[in-house]
């Protein structure tokens, strides 16, 4: 993006609307220091210096024409991610400053709040962009990078499931390659089925323009540490022979949500050059339904040589990640990091707004957990509760994909995943949902990026 259409640009003393920033604590001090007309417009607004409250004021000495916005936020001292973002969508197009201070964690929300899916929009709107002024340059490359990492999980999950297929996916990882030089491995058809075995099964009922396949990626150093970014790619879940119902398909879609957090944080690794060995998965497939389709009751090969018993054929995404994980368990990686739509379950747990986070290492999971936190993309930890292995018992293979017990089925899943990583290897496993049904500051409703960048700072802080 160039400096001229950045939506956060140095400050260089170019004309710009003020923006003032307050809180609660210190409104009453604020309000003294205004003239009579702008305490006048500060009433009739009333603005109480709530977060997200906003008011516009004369400014200058009078001049109609000239104007300054004042909004609240929950603490001038320690801004958020998201505490700036209602202005970049409901203020007009121009560029603005905050005056008193810098803008600091809040640009990445001033970027994301002007994000809007129009693909499919006869007249897609015409507003302007709204530019935010910053004194430290030096940060404006990272935020619009992580900024654009999440809009573009946004692009990638809105899209509906005849325009996001497992082609369009390696479309995605084909752009990655060229862009940064990276080396790329599409496996399907006979290879796939001998390779992967489980995600033949999963994908093979699809229409050939939706043919499963393997997308990787391997970038870096191979001296550096090697980390695998794994990514589920249900480009659409009918939920195959076990069908799913008409308002359980209706978000489907999205299903392919994990790849796109998977596509989006390779960017993030390789265009800040982490010193890393990238090996990028994404098992890319249709869940449908024809003639061909794997059933309930089939047992299936896997690249791992485990027998799975197919309890559900809903439950496909962890059929196809442990072909995946066992796949990047082979470069012996210092960690693998998956994400993936994978259970109902977790949002019962945890709601829309919190990815499920599971870990083998208690430090692994800290580090995540701290990230998000500190980058406003929390995540909470659910357990690899040993006890919850035998839901998993099969009578006649060495699995079944389906659990026995209708408790625990985020751990339930998780556990399945986790017996086709190697032993011994550092494994973080993210169960988002990679949607908003509602819309927050900054965050429309739709597609989203859940747990990315949390995964990111924590990359971020481990190895460069």
């Amino acid at each position: 993006m160039s400096d001229k259409n950045a939506l956060i640009q140095p400050d260089r003393g170019q004309k710009a609307v003020s923006i003032h920033l307050v809180d609660k604590d210190g409104l009453e001090k604020f309000l003294k220091s205004l003239s009579v007309p702008q305490r006048a417009a500060i009433a009739a607004n009333r603005f109480a210096g709530a977060a997200n409250d906003l008011a516009i004021i004369p400014d200058g000495d009078g001049d109609s024409d000239v104007w300054a916005v004042v909004a609240g936020v929950a603490d001038t001292a320690a801004l958020t991610t998201w505490c700036m973002a209602r202005l970049a969508e409901k203020l007009p197009a121009g560029t603005y400053r905050r005056v008193g201070g810098e803008p600091g964690a809040a640009m990445l929300g001033w970027i994301a709040g002007q994000y809007s899916f129009e693909r499919y929009l006869s007249e897609p709107g015409d507003e302007g962009p709204r530019v935010l002024l910053t004194g430290e340059p030096k940060a404006i490359d990272a935020v619009t990078a992580e900024a654009e990492a999440v809009m573009l999980v946004r692009d990638l999950v809105n899209t509906p499931a005849e325009d996001m297929g497992p082609a369009q996916l390696e479309t995605e990882a084909e752009n990655l390659h060229k862009s940064y030089r990276a080396e790329i491995r599409i496996t399907r058809g006979d290879l796939l089925e001998r390779d992967f075995p489980m995600v033949h099964a999963v994908g093979r009922a699809a229409s050939r323009s939706h043919a499963p396949r393997m997308i990787e990626l391997e970038w870096g150093d191979p001296a550096h540490p090697r980390v695998a970014i794994v990514g589920k790619g249900v480009c659409f879940d009918s939920g195959g022979l076990d069908i799913k119902p008409g308002a359980g398909m209706l978000l489907m879609k999205k299903d392919m949500g994990g790849a796109a957090h998977a596509l989006a944080l390779a960017r993030l690794i390789m265009g800040a050059n982490l010193p890393v060995r990238l090996h990028l998965l994404v098992p890319a497939v249709e869940n449908a339904i024809a003639g061909n389709a794997f059933r309930p009751g089939d047992v299936l090969k896997s690249r791992a040589g485990i027998s799975v018993e197919i309890g559900n054929t809903d439950a496909e995404g962890r059929l196809i990640l442990g072909d995946a994980l066992t796949r990047a368990g082979e470069g012996k990686p210092d960690l693998i990091i998956d994400f993936a739509t994978l259970t109902g379950a977790a949002r019962v747990a945890v709601g829309p707004d919190l990815p499920a986070l599971f870990t083998r290492l208690d430090a692994t999971a800290d580090a995540l957990l701290a990230a998000g936190k500190a980058q406003d993309d929390p995540c909470w930890r659910l357990p690899l509760h040993e006890g919850y292995r035998e839901y998993l018992k099969s009578d006649i293979a060495d699995i079944n994909n389906a659990g026995s017990s209708g408790f625990a089925g985020a751990s339930t899943a998780a556990l399945f995943l986790d017996r086709f990583v190697p032993k011994g290897i550092d494994w973080a496993h993210f169960d988002t949902f990679a949607w908003r049904p509602a819309a927050k500051p900054g965050r429309p409703k739709g597609g989203d990026a859940l747990g990315l960048r949390a995964a990111w700072h924590m990359l971020r802080a481990r190895y460069a």
